[in-house]
């Protein structure tokens, strides 16, 4: 069997995957896309290369023997964007899972390894693959090496052989590096000759065959200018082609017998990506690994219930709902496990949805409820006339309270967290994907009690936990009540007007043939534009707009191509415009006619509260903060967004910059506070105080910039992130953000106060205490350090500005109740509340609803609200 060695340029695909994938984030904010890309790339190697050997190769530092050579060598790029240095960490622990080699040698750079070992793989008869994003390494390529060139991203890749080399240049693989010499590298700063580029460098090679040879008989080069180019510059290209020559004798102490691939441990990949959040390549992993992590599970004994009478309950009980379905709106419920002194009880859906005794127990405040996860057993129990009251331990709330950045969604996860494993995992007892069934009642009966048993356990230790951390008054007046009504939310859900949505669906495919037309009349035929093959022919053949990307079937038609070419071709425009429309009406208009429920006509979302590290809400099935607006045809879906009753009004309420606000009063800095207690617009005031200038002097421009800085010190924004938004260098973004500090410095104290606390605690809090643990920022890695320093920084602002209309939305559900108001709170989007109310207490809302929420919490600036109504949710914007 020929041994086959696979060798890795890990920074350059590091930085192919970073660059080519859109900025991902973890659950605990850290950004993933570098590794996300890099994982995929790897996993596609493995598999359709089956290689016996696999190292990859990491640059060791900054400096190497070439700048003893020259000290300006690489001196040209750019500082890693931190968004992408925090994930090398990540990189480096994905090798050791996988168990692949990794291997980085001080004073040499990947290359140099890489092409240290490809020379002595080629000596001991290996077959040698080379993968990076680096052209330099071409000049590695020979019978048996081949240099793989990453395309449009990592997606594709381009094998460099002799003979595909000397079909693209008419060159041999070593002419690489002379041609390097001629023309310079301006990604490594490396100077060759200037006015000398790739045609002019071929031309030459052809006729000379080295840049040595060249340069001794520069007589017979043709052309007076660049004889005094190369004659002016003889010392300069040689000194180019040394710098751009990989060194093939690096002292590596990694041997080939080393770079050995076996398969690594697949418990601790399973982790890593868990953590990472790539839940799309765990489905690819074997489940059954999971649960060889459990510990063996004791027997215990529990009863299950024929008929349910009340010398079964107590007065405090741990109550466990069981369903398959995610989505606890639509799924049916198995079955319940009942917990407390009297014993251990499986109480079978059939039986107790039909129980007088269990409604009456379960509507009873007095009788204490644990749970886990209630806002799901209220929502689901309402479904069938049972009013669930009582509950006082939640430990799904619990657990995300104590650290949200280990939270895990599942209750076996969740369990296990904090120290119970007496159970097993879903997935353990009914399968995964189209195996998925419910087992005989038996199985079903014992996971269940096993789960409510958790619960029972638990409760004390979690509850003198939340103590401890002085967070019992963020579980008891904030996240549990809130849980109560996100529950009645949820129930209620929102009117949504079918027959305008279907109106909507045929305006957009009206709109969609009109355009589709005007596309065909600019290509001058008819094609199919949903086809990127058939439109890369019409664009880049038949039009003659420039290929900017080239993929295996043909030319590249993605947004970010045509973004780019929409100024060369009326044609562009238009497609842009179908594409757009086209995703409205797939993923919103026909998303959410899925969705609407037939009996009531509405949808019934479903509220994270446990997701976001921030203390952030989201919402899924359908994600209502996510419809888009900026499309004038976007904003419009909120239109089929009614009152549920005749004559009732939409009532939107929203908070005006409360995390600037936020900011404000936590830094304690007076030119904003005085900013915003002079109801001044920020982000005007902020650009006068950055560009020096007066508020008559503040262009749109430097408005919007402004804004940029705001918001973007709020997320603990980077230059790297700051030039992106705004379209600048990063070196301009970096001078935005120095003035902005030097405006502001009680923010650029607050920064820097929070750091230095989070060192010594170990975690950051909201104003109502909240926490977030950040073990990272004690971390010897820069990187990672920095990174953790930024969560240090944001969250902060950000949990504060969820705390306050989390309990806004409790005082408005108090306020509404006292009031004696028929009005309800539908929906909470950011930082807006959506009510429906009846046309006769609107002006009651208007007086009330800013109160509320402007007195949720009393801070050094005011919060402010903004307020209308409408007959629809878009007439209420």
């Amino acid at each position: 069997m020929t041994k086959k060695v696979i060798l890795i340029d890990g920074n350059s695909i590091a930085y192919r995957a970073f660059f080519a994938l859109p900025l991902l984030n973890n659950e605990k904010g850290i950004h993933t896309n570098a590794v996300y890309g890099f994982t995929t790339m790897l996993m596609k190697i493995l598999e359709e290369e089956n290689p016996t050997h696999i190292l990859v190769a990491f640059d060791a530092g900054k400096t190497t023997f070439r700048h003893n050579t020259f000290k300006e060598y690489k001196g040209t790029r750019q500082k890693t964007p931190p968004e992408l240095s925090e994930q090398f960490p990540f990189i480096r622990e994905l090798l050791d899972a996988y168990g692949i080699k990794r291997y980085e040698l001080e004073n040499y750079e990947a290359d140099d390894i890489i092409g240290t070992l490809s020379k002595q793989a080629e000596q001991e008869g290996f077959e040698v693959k080379v993968i990076s994003g680096d052209k330099d390494l071409t000049q590695l390529s020979s019978e048996k090496t081949t240099v793989c060139i990453t395309k449009k991203g990592i997606s594709e890749i381009e094998a460099y052989t002799p003979d595909h080399i000397q079909e693209k240049y008419g060159l041999s693989p070593l002419q690489i590096i002379d041609m390097k010499g001629l023309m310079g590298d301006t990604s490594d700063n490396i100077p060759g000759v200037p006015g000398v580029g790739e045609k002019t460098a071929i031309k030459l090679l052809k006729e000379f065959n080295t840049l040595e040879n060249l340069l001794e008989s520069i007589d017979q080069v043709s052309g007076n200018k660049l004889k005094e180019k190369l004659e002016t510059n003889k010392e300069q290209a040689l000194m180019s082609k040394e710098l751009a020559t990989i060194f093939r004798e690096a002292p590596v102490t990694v041997s080939l017998q080393d770079t050995e691939y076996r398969q690594g441990e697949t418990e601790k990949l399973v982790g890593l990506f868990k953590e990472l959040g790539f839940n799309s390549l765990l489905e690819k992993m074997d489940a059954s690994v999971i649960s060889d992590l459990s510990e063996p599970m004791e027997e215990i004994k529990f009863t299950k219930v024929d008929s349910i009478t009340e010398d079964i309950f107590s007065e405090e009980n741990s109550l466990y709902l069981e369903m398959l379905d995610e989505n606890y709106h639509t799924g049916d419920i198995i079955g319940f496990g009942l917990s407390n002194d009297k014993g251990l009880y499986y109480l079978p859906a059939s039986i107790a949805l039909t129980s007088a005794v269990f409604k009456k127990w379960a509507e009873d405040e007095t009788k204490i409820k644990n749970v886990y996860d209630g806002k799901k057993l209220i929502v689901a129990l309402k479904k069938h006339g049972i009013d669930l009251k009582g509950i006082e331990f939640d430990l799904l709330i619990v657990s995300y309270l104590l650290n949200p950045s280990e939270n895990a969604d599942d209750f076996t996860s969740v369990a296990k967290l904090h120290g119970y494993t007496n159970v097993q995992t879903d997935e353990e007892v009914y399968g995964k994907g189209a195996k998925r069934k419910i087992p005989e009642e038996e199985l079903v009966a014992d996971h269940v009690v096993r789960k409510v048993l958790g619960i029972s356990k638990l409760v004390d230790s979690r509850m003198k936990e939340l103590e401890k951390n002085e967070q019992l008054s963020l579980y008891e007046n904030l996240e549990l009540p809130l849980s109560f009504i996100l529950a009645e939310m949820e129930s209620t859900g929102i009117k949504v007007d079918k027959n305008r949505l279907e109106e909507m669906g045929k305006e957009i495919a009206e709109r969609l043939n009109e355009i589709e037309k005007n596309i065909h009349d600019l290509a001058g035929e008819q094609f199919n534009i949903n086809s990127p093959k058939q439109l890369g022919v019409i664009l880049f053949e038949k039009l003659g707009l420039p290929a900017l990307k080239k993929t295996k079937t043909g030319y590249s038609t993605s947004a970010d191509v045509l973004e780019k070419l929409e100024s060369e071709h009326e044609i562009v425009k238009e497609i842009l415009q179908y594409r757009q429309l086209g995703k409205l009406q797939s993923t919103y208009i026909e998303g959410l006619l899925k969705v609407i429920n037939g009996q009531d006509g509405k949808v019934h979302t479903r509220f994270n509260q446990v997701l976001a590290q921030t203390g952030r809400l989201s919402s899924i099935d359908p994600n209502l903060q996510n419809i888009p607006i900026r499309l004038e045809e976007g904003r419009k879906i909120r239109q089929a967004f009614v009152p549920s009753e005749e004559g009732w009004f939409i009532f939107s309420a929203d908070y005006s910059q409360v995390e600037l606000r936020v900011l404000a009063h936590i830094a304690g800095d007076e030119k904003l506070i005085q900013a915003f207690n002079e109801d001044m617009d920020i982000h005007t005031k902020t650009a006068m105080d950055v560009f020096h200038v007066s508020a008559d002097e503040v262009t749109s421009n430097m408005r919007r910039q402004a804004k940029a800085v705001n918001f973007g010190i709020v997320y603990g924004i980077s230059d790297y992130g700051l030039s992106q938004n705004l379209g600048i260098t990063r070196k301009e973004a970096a001078g935005f953000i120095e003035r902005y500090f030097k405006s502001y410095p009680g923010v650029k104290n607050y920064m820097e106060d929070i750091v230095q606390d989070a060192k010594q605690k170990g975690f950051v809090t909201t104003l109502l205490n909240r926490r977030r643990y950040i073990p990272e920022i004690t971390s010897r890695n820069f990187n990672i350090r920095s990174f953790a320093e930024r969560t240090a920084m944001n969250t902060p602002i950000q949990g504060s500005a969820a705390d306050i209309i989390k309990k806004a939305m409790i005082d408005m559900a108090a306020r509404l109740k006292k009031e004696n108001l028929k009005s309800r709170l539908l929906i909470q989007v950011h930082d807006e509340l959506i009510f429906e109310a009846p046309q006769e207490e609107l002006e009651i809302l208007e007086r009330i609803v800013p109160e509320v929420m402007e007195n949720a919490l009393s801070l050094d600036v005011p919060l402010k609200v903004d307020y209308s109504y409408g007959a629809t949710w878009f007439d209420a914007k």
